[in-house]
């Protein structure tokens, strides 16, 4: 069955909004185990507007399950919190200072050497390393050139093109996935993903190995619990 990793962004960005330790991030992060979730993610940014840095080593202290790491390796903050932390996987997303969210993924070749560095980093501490790309084949031939261990497909296109026609904005995934398996490419998936779209991406795309989920599902909790959410999207992975 494809795993479900948690993206627990959202309650530290509810706690900050206030101050204080309501809702405690790292009791999420404890609940997301208890409720079934196979992995934890966090996405620490360089203005801390959500997730801390203290908070993930405070999360490292009791995780369970599976920890992932995102975030932008070009910062050495991030470089160095990963390395204390050694997490099971880090994620390495091409952000820009102040981005909202991440809208894009690497450009493998441009950033061929750069990638094939820093991740040699990484993987010497033994963690594994996955990088963030868009669903286009030449960036994931350039993701495998790396020696990156996995790819998380970047999933907001399907997200957007599902409605009006799921098939059509599939397919660049599939072929993708297809591509990752030839070259021995784990695969991870990520953005925009809920509860209407999951079930048919993870049924037809090959390969698939993780989801990261972060912002539909704590919203779906709001109406529905926690717990409640998190059981409902892992049946749509099973």
């Amino acid at each position: 069955m494809v795993k479900l990793s948690v993206n627990i962004n959202k309650f530290a960005t509810l706690r900050n909004s206030r101050g204080g330790n309501n809702p405690d991030v790292v009791k999420a992060a404890v609940d997301a185990q208890l409720f079934g979730a196979d992995g934890v993610t966090v996405h620490p940014r360089p203005d801390e507007r959500h997730i801390r840095y203290q908070d993930v080593y405070e999360i490292k202290k009791i995780i369970r399950t599976e920890f992932n790491i995102e975030g932008n390796c070009q910062e050495k903050k991030f470089v160095d919190l990963v390395l204390d932390c050694s997490p099971t996987q880090v994620t390495l997303v091409p952000d820009s200072l102040n981005q909202i969210t991440s809208n894009h993924g690497w450009d493998t070749i441009r950033h061929k050497n750069y990638l094939t560095d820093i991740i040699a980093v990484f993987k010497k501490k033994g963690i594994r390393v996955s990088i963030f790309v868009d669903p286009v084949i030449g960036m994931v031939e350039g993701a495998a050139a790396t020696g990156t261990d996995r790819i998380e497909l970047y999933t907001e296109a399907y997200a957007q093109g599902y409605s009006a026609n799921r098939e059509k904005s599939l397919q660049p995934y599939i072929d993708s996935a297809k591509r990752a398996m030839e070259l021995n490419l784990g695969l991870n998936a990520g953005h925009d993903l809920d509860l209407k779209n999951l079930g048919y991406f993870a049924k037809n795309i090959p390969g698939l190995a993780e989801v990261s989920i972060g912002h539909a599902l704590i919203c779906d909790a709001l109406y529905l619990g926690y717990e409640n959410a998190v059981q409902l999207y892992k049946r749509q992975l099973s």
